[in-house]
């Protein structure tokens, strides 16, 4: 399994979490999907390909200011609610929060 697919798996279990917690629906709504389509078109995009590190300490900040903030939002609710509802996406997020990316890119520590 990939790292980049893994993300987009995890990305989106954040963003639906996010969207049935804030906007109370068991869909996505149009808002949350565009947020999940974005951040899927970046995680395609990732110049660091499968030596990707996690988002939060990635050198190149590759979303748009305002899309950047709605993902923060979005990953500040959903974070510590993914442990109950993912708890296995939660713990492979965390420790790979804990690998660093190597200086050049596409490569991993």
């Amino acid at each position: 399994m990939s790292i980049l697919w893994r993300e987009k798996e995890t990305v989106g279990a954040m963003v639906r979490l996010f969207c049935s917690g804030r906007h109370g629906s068991e869909e996505l709504c149009p808002s949350c999907g565009e947020l999940l389509a974005y951040a899927h078109a970046r995680l395609d995009r990732c110049p660091f390909g499968e030596g990707k590190p996690v988002c939060a300490d990635c050198s190149v900040h590759c979303y748009k200011p305002d899309m950047r903030d709605r993902i923060r939002e979005a990953m500040r609710y959903a974070g510590p609610r993914m442990p109950w509802h993912h708890p296995w996406r939660a713990l492979v997020h965390v420790a790979r929060s804990f690998k660093k990316a190597s200086p050049r890119l596409g490569r991993s520590a």
